[in-house]
């Protein structure tokens, strides 16, 4: 088929399983490089420039070789929101390729959400600050060198910084002073507010800002009249064309989109509209003129990744509002539907006793899903984590676990093998957040003097950052390697029609398994053993010679990890070359990260896959039982796709 300019040769459909599985003896914080990883590759395979181009057909994310693509990766980072580092991630472009690096390694993502400041790009009415715009795009450039995908994201929440003071109890982010100073707005106050999140319905300072927003009202600044969207979106356009100016085109290549606006809300509603109702008459205009900026600014081959109303899926039925960009048609391949998703109940500590357990977050990601159906165009959950510290840290384990086995499937792991053939495409996601700052900190909050914060995210409270910075300044992990660093589709030649990762993280001690090999097949369990496994369940169709691709994580050492497939069984896949149907690589970037690759023979027919290390040195005869039980199982669940 032809594709963005790239013919692609047919393939004959067929149905293809892998499931990949790890020994349980690594894993945990501190986890080490396999010493056997293949080494880093800068340039590439040759399938590897064209994989550079992600782009959406229908509900899926494609590279330019027509593989179904998955984003996994985090949000660099609430830093932003931050005074300390002048509204950007990182202190210097040696910190952001350092943390880029971090991020590849450690937690093997291929995706970042990057986040900007309105604030700093737009300094004054009508003019953007060259020198923030040009060390925003450095730090970019560290990400793509790394070999990460990136979507800018211009961020806010309580509409800016600007609108509190010295004695505040929160911060905001956002809008710049100017805007402010032009509003008039009066002395922000939320009442009595549990949580930071609350100033959003319930202060009237930034309800009545963000209603001023979405209405453009004209304010009168030192340079004149200014409309207050009409402003915003010649930043964004300035800022866009700066960046795709100062990029050179191979890295542009890896820009994914653009997210226009974080977490938008109306502020507060007109008589008679409904979220429902300003989501179409509002919010819907908005990022139609955002994607009219995009276009001017040369961005017309990137989607723009829009947020609904950021209430419509929360799970607490007080604050829930109707929403999804409902009422507004299809979006098509120009559009993303992205969404976040965060347990507001656990959250709480009151509304979610105990901890998250197999199946929590089904109907959440479900709805996140039809959504995309409905919208025709793919998904992406851009922001999802848990708090690490405080009273309700000890959930974050089970919380995290949950939300990545919703992304991998719809399915819970009770009944992931019995009726697997309805687990669906997986969801791309970025956590929030990367901050290797976190807990080192010197941000006066609010520009007081007296209030200056050290700890965790330095931001109402706050502390969501996977990663910090040891004592020797290295990036090091906060959350268990095992969660973090996760097995998934990458790159797959064909679609999707199930996934589903067993982690074996932890929590504490204890190591929850929530999707165990059913006992109606032995020796795939006695193969897996207490190690790490995923199954991955895709169909060939129009495709490409170009392998399938899964991350692997650093606790998969090649040596030890045995493959057994239709197309082969061996212990220790070899690198790979143009004849070895099942191989490892490098990931690109020049990392230390590493690749499965799964090439099969002119799509024809079914195949399937299982990789492990659960069993040291598993003998020929317990390879060729899993072998059969895994193509019998396939045969038996229905797949059709």
């Amino acid at each position: 088929m032809a594709y963005r300019g790239v013919h692609v040769k047919k393939r004959m459909p067929g149905i293809a399983l892998a499931l990949l599985t790890v020994g349980g003896a690594a894993g945990v914080h501190g986890a080490s490089i396999p010493a056997d990883a293949a080494p880093p590759a800068k340039d590439g395979l040759w399938f590897d420039d064209l994989a550079a181009e992600v782009s959406v057909d229908g509900t899926r994310f494609v590279d330019g070789h027509g593989r179904e693509v998955v984003l996994r990766g985090f949000n660099v980072s609430g830093e932003v929101k931050l005074e300390e580092n002048g509204g950007l991630p990182f202190a210097s472009t040696a910190d952001a390729r350092k943390s880029a690096e971090a991020m590849r390694e450690q937690a093997g993502a291929n995706s970042v959400r990057f986040l900007l400041s309105w604030a700093k790009a737009n300094p004054e009415p009508g003019k953007v600050d060259e020198e923030y715009l040009a060390a925003a795009t450095a730090q970019i450039k560290a990400s793509l060198d790394a070999g990460l995908h990136v979507f800018p994201d211009f961020h806010q929440d309580l509409y800016s910084r600007y609108l509190f003071n010295q004695g505040s109890w929160y911060q905001g982010d956002g809008a710049p002073k100017w805007v402010v100073q032009a509003g008039g707005y009066s002395k922000e106050s939320c009442g009595v507010c549990a949580h930071w999140g609350q100033n959003i319905t319930q202060n009237k300072a930034v309800t009545s800002a963000h209603q001023d927003f979405w209405r453009n009202r004209e304010v009168t600044t030192p340079a004149g009249i200014v409309k207050i969207q009409d402003a915003f979106l010649d930043t964004a356009e300035k800022t866009m064309k700066y960046v795709k100016g100062h990029l050179p085109a191979e890295s542009f290549e890896l820009i994914l989109g653009f997210d226009p606006l974080n977490e938008p809300h109306a502020g507060t509603y007109e008589s008679g509209e409904t979220s429902k109702s300003w989501e179409k008459d509002r919010l819907w205009p908005f990022y139609q003129r955002f994607r009219a900026r995009m276009d001017a600014a040369g961005w017309q081959d990137k989607p723009a990744f829009v947020e609904p109303n950021l209430f419509w899926n929360s799970n607490i039925f007080f604050s829930k509002q109707e929403g999804g960009l409902q009422g507004i048609g299809t979006l098509g391949s120009r559009y993303v539907f992205n969404t976040h998703f965060y347990d507001q109940a656990a959250m709480s500590g009151i509304f979610m006793p105990g901890k998250a357990s197999d199946g929590r977050y089904v109907d959440d990601f479900k709805k996140i899903r039809d959504r995309s159906t409905a919208l025709d165009t793919a998904p992406i959950v851009s922001e999802f984590g848990h708090h690490l510290s405080g009273s309700v840290a000890d959930k974050a384990p089970t919380v995290l676990k949950g939300m990545y086995q919703s992304l991998d499937s719809r399915l819970s792991g009770a009944d992931w093998w019995k009726m697997a053939a309805e687990s669906g495409p997986v969801v791309s996601s970025t956590q929030w957040q990367w901050d290797i700052y976190s807990g080192r900190h010197n941000e006066l909050m609010n520009d007081n003097p007296d209030k200056v914060l050290k700890e965790h995210d330095a931001w109402n409270e706050e502390d969501l950052s996977t990663v910090g910075l040891d004592d020797s300044g290295s990036a090091v992990l906060r959350q268990d390697a095992r969660l973090i660093d996760r097995l998934y589709p990458g790159a797959v030649a064909g679609r999707t029609l199930a996934f589903s990762y067993e982690d074996r993280s932890r929590d504490g001690s204890k190591t929850l398994t929530w999707n165990p090999v059913p006992s109606s097949m032995p020796s795939v369990a006695r193969l897996v053993a207490e190690g790490q496994y995923g199954v991955l369940v895709w169909r060939s169709g129009d495709g490409t010679d170009a392998p399938t691709e899964l991350h692997l994580p650093r606790t998969f050492a090649s040596a030890t990890t045995t493959v057994v497939s239709d197309i082969g069984t061996l212990t220790g896949p070899p690198a790979y070359s143009s004849d070895t149907p099942i191989a490892t690589a490098a990931e690109t970037g020049g990392t230390k990260a590493h690749r499965l690759l799964l090439t099969t023979p002119g799509g024809s027919g079914l195949h399937y896959a299982l990789v492990t290390n659960g069993t040291e040195n598993p003998s020929p005869d317990l390879r060729a039982a899993a072998q059969k039980e895994l193509a019998a199982w396939v045969a038996a669940s229905g797949f059709t796709g």
